[in-house]
């Protein structure tokens, strides 16, 4: 206003040029004449540095990706005898060319029933993004820190409980319960959950990831950032499936096992790595599960599938150019009981959403072929698979 009182004034002590004749040939008045030179005169008198300030537009940052979302030729080297040939087909047809991998596990037993681009699963893994969230939760949950309805402070008067904070992988949420929990329980608790440690048993090729024997820098975000996307910390698609079989079945974390061949899956025998004492907490947690399928960040699923209930995590985050897409989930049905990991790494199209929507075409894939149908094996039998390698073997 002062300034604007500043160019009236000057304007007023100045005499206006007159009007050309093109002015007045467009019936421009004396007065409007007046009025634009008092605006041209008070723009002039208004500081650069705040004309620019308030003009300048916001630079926008566009994270770079090196890495293609989509490969060919993902299943070259895949050892394949043992494995279900339902369930990989499936997996093959949801996974379609995108950059990834889809592990299949049956959770009564550890035995894993395809395993798709199989290179990648067998890898040294990759951050596990908002996955890690099921870790921490169960850590805080187990240690009474929590329970379902506890209500966590986020700052500005807001507050969350756990199963909306699952559902919509809320990281303010989950920085504060790891703050609560403190490096050391974190790490405890995630070892036993089979982080840093290999999930296989006696599986050709698979590599370990990697859990911090320390805190990470506070400059990187200490305990809160390793608990709401898993910062410093590598995980492989076989660890998240063997820590949601053990949440699928009660607790038991079971040794993964890849049946090379019929005979491999004739004289299967699960082996069992240690009793988690988890199943007083799950239900806490399924409700969060199940709510990020119903209406939260795994909402894409049900596009393709919501015949049965599916409960599962996504993950989404970045590193060194490559984003990376998450989602571990199992089928909660007394039959056909099947847990699913798809892991994806890319660029732009890759985040977790996408991973639930390629979960949800798995879903729907075995759905079609009786998966979840009672009195259906939920994993073709050794005499059948011998039939079908020795046609295979044939052709």
């Amino acid at each position: 206003m002062a300034v604007l009182l500043e160019a009236s004034a000057l304007a007023a002590s100045v005499n206006p040029r007159p009007l050309t004749a093109r002015s007045k040939a467009r019936g421009v008045t004396e007065t409007q004449h007046v009025k634009r030179r008092m605006r041209t005169l008070a723009r002039s008198r208004v500081p650069r540095s705040h004309y620019a300030a308030a003009t300048r537009r916001r630079p926008r940052y566009y994270e770079r990706f090196h890495t293609s979302s989509f490969a060919s030729d993902i299943t070259e080297g895949d050892v394949t005898a043992g494995e279900d040939p339902i369930v990989r087909q499936a997996a093959i047809d949801a996974l379609g060319n995108m950059n990834g991998t889809v592990v299949a596990i049956e959770p009564t037993s550890g035995r894993v029933l395809a395993m798709v681009n199989q290179k990648l699963a067998l890898s040294s893994g990759a951050q596990p993004c908002s996955t890690i969230k099921l870790s921490v939760a169960l850590a805080a949950l187990s240690e009474g820190v929590i329970d379902k309805e506890t209500q966590v402070s986020l700052g500005s008067r807001s507050r969350m409980n756990l199963t909306t904070a699952l559902a919509h992988s809320n990281n303010a949420y989950f920085e504060a319960v790891g703050r609560k929990l403190g490096f050391e329980k974190v790490q405890y608790y995630a070892h036993q959950f089979g982080l840093g440690e290999l999930a296989g048993y006696h599986i050709p090729g698979e590599q370990l990831g990697t859990y911090p024997e320390e805190e990470i820098s506070p400059k990187l975000g200490g305990v809160a950032k390793m608990c709401s996307f898993g910062e410093g910390i590598s995980m492989t698609p076989l660890q998240l499936g063997a820590l949601v079989t053990a949440i699928s079945n009660g607790g038991t974390l079971y040794y993964l096992q890849h049946p090379t061949g019929p005979d491999a899956v004739a004289n299967f025998q699960p082996r069992v790595k240690r009793h988690l004492d988890i199943e007083p907490v799950i239900p806490d947690l399924s409700d969060g599960m199940a709510g990020a399928v119903a209406y939260g960040t795994a909402r894409s699923l049900r596009l393709n599938f919501n015949e049965e209930s599916i409960l599962g995590k996504t993950g989404t985050c970045s590193h060194a150019g490559t984003r990376f897409g998450w989602f571990a989930s199992y089928a909660n049905t007394d039959i056909g009981r099947i847990v699913t990991v798809v892991f994806l790494r890319g660029g732009r199209p890759t985040f977790g959403p996408k991973a639930a929507e390629i979960a949800g075409r798995m879903y729907r894939n075995l759905y079609d072929h009786n998966f979840f149908v009672a009195g259906t094996a939920s994993a073709i039998s050794a005499p059948d698979l011998q039939k079908i390698s020795t046609q295979a073997a044939s052709q």
